[in-house]
């Protein structure tokens, strides 16, 4: 278990929040639409990736991985970001906020639930009540930037209608259908536009159009060699 601090938005309010984080669940495979969801399979498996046991499916990864840190550290120059919805549980509240799923995309060819673990997964460090959005929560926007050889381009944009809602997404995985306290949930992500690659930077957002508001985060990835 260890804290993370994290701004509460609350339209009029915002209030500084530290939680304990102590399990972190990585929801795969979420997609609504079977077409847009085996896309991403098919996406894959083009890297060699075999497709999911089921879908979706929950992946764990240690929560020590969460960072709010604006650049991280991987080995070798295969990882790249996927923009998600983040849900954490805390006294029975839920929060949402925006994250990205780092992940090593050669050690993903040969097992999934190992590569979940070998890259930081950074996190926004501002919050939404989800009571505040969940009436519209179709609508909202998750969005991504990956800077390619000095040219940032869109990388990934959807609605949240094409994922699971909240509540299915939450059925399937957890016992008695509540999430966690301490637990924060991946909630999946969108096929990238022009292929899934590396990036010296990615950028990611989620935005509420009805609010008129967005949580957005951005890190530098720092390669590091890979000796023998």
């Amino acid at each position: 278990m260890f804290d993370l601090t994290f701004t509460i938005d609350a339209q009029d309010t915002t209030t500084p929040l530290t939680l304990a984080i102590d399990q972190m669940v990585i929801a795969g495979w979420t997609g609504r639409d079977p077409v847009a969801r085996d896309k991403h399979i098919a996406e894959l498996q083009e890297m060699g990736i075999a497709p999911p046991a089921s879908t979706p499916i929950y992946y764990r990864a240690s929560a020590r991985r969460l960072t709010q840190e604006d650049r991280i550290e991987c080995s070798g120059g295969d990882s790249s970001g996927e923009v998600e919805f983040v849900l954490i549980g805390w006294q029975g509240r839920i929060f949402v906020g925006c994250g990205s799923d780092h992940t090593d995309r050669k050690v993903e060819a040969y097992s999934v639930t190992v590569s979940k673990q070998m890259c930081d997964k950074p996190i926004a460090s501002t919050l939404w009540e989800l009571e505040d959005v969940i009436g519209h929560w179709d609508k909202m926007i998750l969005r991504s930037y990956a800077t390619i050889k000095g040219e940032r381009v869109l990388y990934q944009e959807g609605t949240l209608d094409a994922m699971l809602p909240v509540a299915d997404l939450i059925a399937r995985g957890f016992d008695g259908g509540k999430l966690p306290d301490g637990c924060a949930m991946f909630g999946g992500t969108f096929a990238a536009k022009g292929g899934i690659r590396p990036a010296d930077r990615f950028d990611f957002e989620i935005e509420d159009p009805v609010l008129k508001r967005t949580i957005k985060h951005g890190y530098d990835v720092v390669t590091l060699p890979v000796r023998g």
